[in-house]
C-alpha cells in the first residue's frame, strides 16, 4: 500500500463502558501530508453508535484508514476455540462477531452482559476467580508484540482494572459486525484499492516509534514531542488534553507515518507472521511487523 491510497487516517480511542455516552471515546484525524492531526468534534461526548454512523459517512466520502484500539477477536490459535468448552461456537472471527452481537442485551453496542452473564467463567474479574494467569491467553500478534516490546499486552479475557481491554473489545466486535460487508476490515477482508478500510491499532507502538517512553501522554508539550517524532507538524493552539485525546492524536499521526514509510510501509499490511488462518480467526494489530 502507498500513502496515496488514503486521503485520511483516523484513530478512535474506544470504550467498553456501560451507558449511552462515553468520555473515554476520542476520534482524531491526520490528513495526508505533514499537517498536525486534529480532534473530530472536540468537546463532544461520543456514543458508540455515533462513531459507527460517522465512520460510515466518512468511509463513503473519501478513502480513509480507520484504526480502533480494541482486540478484533479473542485468541483462537492457542487453544483452537474462542471460548473453550462452549458448544456450537463459530470458528472464524466474522461469524463470532455476529454471535457476540446477537447475544448482548446492552445499550449502545455494549457487551458487559456477554462477559458478566452469558460467558462469565471465561473472564477474570478478580481474585475470587482464581489465578489471573489462568485467563491470560494471547493472540499470535499479541505474542509477537510482547516479544518485540518486552512487556505483556492485556488479554481479551482480563475484565478488571484500568488497563483491561475485554469490555471494549467485545463491544468493538459488535461494531465490527455492523461494519462487516460495508467497509473492508483488515486482515479479515482484502484491502480494496482506493477505498476505506478499518484496522486494529495499539497506541504504544506509535509512542515508541516517536521516541517516547510508551506511557500515557497528558501534557500538550509532550504531545507535540510525540508528533514531531512521527514526522508531523505540531499543534499550534495549546490545550489540556486527556490521555484519550492524546492516544487518538498520536496514533492517527503514527498510522500516517507508517503507511508513508518507504521501508515499513510496503510490509505494514503483510507482516511475515500473518498466515491466512490467523487472518480469518484472530486478525492482527496494524503496526506489528
Amino acid at each position: 500500500m502507498k500513502s496515496s491510497c488514503f486521503d485520511s487516517f483516523v484513530a478512535i480511542d474506544w470504550s467498553g463502558a456501560k451507558g449511552k455516552k462515553h468520555k473515554g471515546i476520542a476520534v482524531a484525524e491526520a490528513r495526508r501530508g505533514p499537517g498536525a492531526p486534529c480532534l473530530i468534534r472536540p468537546g463532544h461526548v461520543w456514543s458508540r453508535t455515533e462513531v459507527l454512523a460517522w465512520l460510515l459517512e466518512q468511509a463513503d466520502r473519501e478513502p480513509t484508514l480507520f484504526g480502533f484500539d480494541f482486540s478484533f477477536a479473542p485468541p483462537f490459535v492457542e487453544r483452537g476455540s474462542y471460548l473453550p468448552g462452549e458448544p456450537d461456537l463459530p470458528t472464524e472471527a466474522r461469524s463470532f462477531w455476529a454471535y457476540v452481537d446477537s447475544h448482548c442485551l446492552d445499550e449502545d453496542l455494549g457487551a458487559a452482559s456477554f462477559l458478566e452473564q452469558r460467558h462469565r467463567r471465561h473472564f477474570y474479574f478478580g481474585i475470587a476467580d482464581g489465578l489471573k494467569s489462568d485467563f491470560t491467553h494471547f493472540r499470535q500478534c499479541d505474542a509477537a508484540l510482547n516479544r518485540q516490546a518486552g512487556r505483556k499486552t492485556a488479554s481479551a479475557y482480563d475484565a478488571i482494572g484500568a488497563a483491561q481491554v475485554a469490555k471494549a473489545s467485545f463491544a468493538g466486535m459488535r461494531l465490527l459486525n455492523r461494519l462487516s460487508g460495508k467497509v473492508a476490515i483488515w486482515p479479515f477482508d482484502n484491502l480494496p484499492h482506493a477505498a476505506s478500510a478499518v484496522v486494529e491499532i495499539y497506541t504504544r507502538i506509535y509512542l515508541q516509534r516517536a521516541g517516547m517512553s510508551g506511557k500515557k501522554i497528558r501534557a500538550f508539550n509532550d504531545l507535540n514531542k510525540a508528533l514531531s517524532g512521527l514526522d508531523s507538524d505540531p499543534l499550534t493552539v495549546p490545550f489540556i488534553p486527556t490521555d484519550h485525546q492524546t492516544d487518538a492524536l498520536v496514533t492517527a499521526a503514527g498510522m500516517r507515518a507508517l503507511v508513508a514509510d518507504p521501508v515499513l510501509g510496503p510490509v505494514a499490511f503483510s507482516p511475515a507472521a500473518l498466515t491466512r488462518h490467523i487472518a480469518r480467526t484472530e486478525g492482527w494489530t496494524f503496526g506489528v511487523l
